[in-house]
């Protein structure tokens, strides 16, 4: 997979994210997919690690783990269990950075989390505070939340996309890019898309955003995130199903993923 995504140009690789299930992975396998996607990437492109937990110590802990293997940056979720106040998200955060000695991509995502939302005063606070909160991951699907986070942080903060559908328009609004799920599965046309938006070719970039809706809208046919994972599977990787309770797709989902795929011409 790695070998496959920097071959087709990604910019980054992101180990223990949303789709590599950071939340199903013990200690010891997240350490384990840090050493061996470092490993293998050897310093072709910056590698992110997705070190949040429900625990300020455990984040700090995790985020220890990822350093230790190399990594360039880490990216933090908030906390999905418990809903902290906005007072205790910036000590969570603050604590974290404090402790990292490396990049800190803060990853704001309240529909997996329960609601918990980094609003813009705490991103505020925070780029003033923590030399090392360099980014922020948005999957709000709130434009005018990320157009806020870039109005106020963007000259400081990279605000990257984390809904596939809002890429070229957190790029038009001065965000700095992506971090795309369906980039496992289609990343040429993720790195076009991008490359297209930051030049200013809007027309293009506008035809490649709209190549990628039905993939991203296809993740309704399954519990996240079975749906990239059954459809790195049929590209060609072997990389099984997701970890109980989220389970296969039906025959007849899976023939719809795979016409989708056919369309974005992923398979022939």
């Amino acid at each position: 997979m790695i070998e496959f995504l920097i071959e087709k140009g990604v910019h980054g690789i992101f180990a223990a994210g949303s789709q590599g299930e950071f939340w199903a992975l013990s200690r010891e396998e997240k350490k384990r997919v840090f050493e061996v996607t470092t490993d293998e990437v050897n310093g072709r492109v910056p590698v992110y690690a997705g070190t949040g937990a429900e625990s300020t110590r455990e984040t700090i802990e995790l985020t220890k783990i990822a350093k230790d293997a190399g990594v360039d940056a880490v990216s933090v979720i908030t906390p999905y269990f418990v809903k902290p106040s906005s007072k205790e998200l910036l000590e969570h955060y603050r604590l974290v950075a404090s402790g990292a000695d490396l990049p800190v991509i803060v990853y704001n995502n309240p529909e997996r989390t329960g609601g918990v939302t980094v609003d813009v005063e705490t991103l505020i606070e925070l780029k003033d505070e923590c030399d090392n909160v360099e980014g922020i991951k948005d999957s709000s699907g709130d434009l005018t939340l990320t157009t806020e986070y870039i109005r106020n942080c963007g000259s400081r903060v990279a605000v990257l996309a984390g809904r596939d559908s809002l890429i070229l328009q957190t790029i038009v609004s001065g965000g700095r890019g992506a971090v795309a799920a369906c980039a496992n599965v289609i990343p040429e046309i993720i790195v076009s898309l991008y490359d297209a938006a930051v030049k200013g070719n809007y027309k293009d970039a506008l035809e490649l955003q709209r190549k990628v809706a039905p993939l991203r809208i296809a993740f309704k046919l399954g519990s996240f995130p079975q749906v990239v994972k059954e459809a790195v599977n049929i590209i060609g990787f072997d990389v099984g199903n997701c970890r109980m309770p989220v389970t296969p797709l039906t025959s007849k989902k899976r023939e719809k993923l795979i016409e989708i795929l056919r369309e974005l011409k992923a398979i022939i």
